[in-house]
């Protein structure tokens, strides 16, 4: 099979052949249509993730059909459509796992990290952690909702029963975060990259009350912030934007250096909170919520053999959306 491998030895992935996964007990192996290309696998090749499986064949938003069971699997079937996320496995018996937030646990794999994803024609997964996707949705559209849907959901979550949304950061994440928030009757207002008038665009036509500058200040206080970009500076800013009693959530898994602030920007119970991973609830709960609503996916399509471009273009803020692999 086709993969796009990362060494670790330059940041960029090498086109490689490679023999076909075979599923062990309890995982599927999987014929890969889409894969979508999250900011996560920037930060990985970019060497800003510690301690990755290398060589390691990125990729955690997989889209595919199964095509082989591997013994006592139950819950799929061959030729399901099947979604692969970032949480490939846990231990399921740490104090974690036993309290509801496996999402926490110190033993857990990931999937296109720890353990090989989706920029490949065939990937293996653990069936317990697949879901089955809305039938409503393409495989180039449904590839963008295991991760950047998901980690968008959570992130909302942690803003508890907020109003007034303030989401700092308009890419992948926040373009369907939005439309999630939006269906929940929440007010969303969007902060983008100072310049980038496509993505404020976006923010308007899917909902949002208010589409501005990183830079700028919303015309209402927030009940909380969610930022998706990996920009510490913007804690304080966004603590300065957010009502007393209200929230920062940092939604990535990497973030630059959050600056020193007075502590007046945190006074008012004001809070700053970060999301790690997610639960298989968690991805249950999206999926419903992704099958009651059609959700506006945007996407830019890449081959496979382009990784690496999409990669660059997701870096450098040439993507409006998500960038998504077609395999097949």
């Amino acid at each position: 099979m086709r993969a796009m491998v990362f060494d670790g030895s330059a940041s960029s992935l090498r086109e490689q052949d490679m023999p076909d996964p075979t599923p062990g007990p309890g995982q599927i192996l999987i014929d890969v249509h889409t894969c979508g290309v999250c900011r996560t696998d920037l930060h990985l090749i970019d060497h800003e993730l510690e301690h990755p499986k290398q060589p390691v064949i990125p990729g955690h938003e997989i889209v595919g059909t199964v095509a082989e069971l591997g013994a006592g699997v139950t819950g799929f079937a061959v030729g399901d459509r099947v979604g692969v996320p970032w949480v490939g496995r846990t231990c399921g018996h740490c104090r974690y796992c036993l309290s509801a937030r496996e999402n926490l646990c110190d033993e857990a794999g990931f999937t296109g990290y720890t353990i090989d994803g989706g920029y490949a024609e065939r990937t293996v997964a653990d069936s317990r952690y697949c879901f089955h996707l809305p039938a409503h949705y393409t495989d180039i559209e449904a590839a963008p909702l295991l991760c950047a849907g998901l980690i968008g959901y959570r992130t909302l979550s942690m803003a508890g029963d907020a109003r007034r949304i303030g989401i700092y950061g308009f890419g992948a994440a926040a373009h369907i975060v939005a439309q999630v928030a939006r269906h929940q009757q929440r007010t969303v207002y969007a902060l983008t990259r100072p310049g980038d008038n496509a993505a404020r665009q976006l923010a308007l036509r899917l909902g949002a009350a208010w589409a501005g500058g990183s830079d700028e200040t919303p015309p209402d206080e927030l009940d909380a912030a969610l930022l998706f970009a990996p920009v510490g500076a913007l804690v304080p800013q966004a603590l300065q934007a957010v009502a007393k009693g209200g929230v920062v959530v940092c939604g990535g898994i990497h973030m630059s250096d959050i600056p020193s602030f007075p502590y007046a920007f945190l006074w008012g119970e004001r809070r700053v909170v970060s999301v790690a991973n997610l639960t298989r609830d968690d991805g249950l709960a999206f999926m419903r919520i992704a099958h009651e609503t059609h959700l506006a996916i945007e996407t830019t399509t890449y081959p496979l053999t382009d990784a690496n471009r999409a990669l660059s273009d997701l870096r450098d803020g040439r993507l409006t959306g998500a960038a998504v692999l077609s395999i097949r």
